[in-house]
């Protein structure tokens, strides 16, 4: 059997953080890929946009919050994570934004939002490499 190169796909991973807890939401079933998996807010970065202006995007059409409901608190390296189950390695750009409200209003990409303790984020069933991807931001 021969060894297929994986695929390289550019996500933009973020954090909403909220009275010193990070927002995590369980993808519905209606996501291509990993549903019922813990995730923060994220999204493929389209070719005419750069990773901030995707970020910024998903923000609003995930979680219901204009660019004004939110500060960058930090940008993260770019991370590689690999998927060897499904061929793909996810070119990750993580982000830390700071919130004024925890009234969000979530789309059909996530079906339950928690607002957690970032040390709490290794009890729940997440992406691949979610713990790492927000060490990245939050130290």
């Amino acid at each position: 059997m021969e060894k297929r190169e994986m695929e390289e796909r550019k996500v933009v991973m973020c954090f909403l953080e909220y009275n010193g807890k990070i927002l995590i939401a369980r993808r519905s079933p209606k996501v291509g890929t990993y549903p019922g998996k813990w995730a923060g807010i994220s999204g493929y970065i389209e070719e005419n946009e750069s990773p901030y202006q995707t970020v910024l995007k998903e923000i609003s059409e995930e979680a219901g919050l204009l660019a004004e409901d939110v500060e960058l608190i930090k940008e993260g390296d770019l991370l590689s994570v690999p998927d060897k189950e499904i061929n793909v390695l996810w070119r990750v750009h993580p982000y830390l934004f700071r919130t004024k409200t925890d009234k969000l209003k979530l789309n059909q990409e996530h079906e339950e939002p928690k607002w957690i303790k970032p040390e709490e984020i290794a009890n729940y069933e997440t992406l691949p490499k979610l713990p790492e991807v927000l060490k990245s931001v939050i130290e």
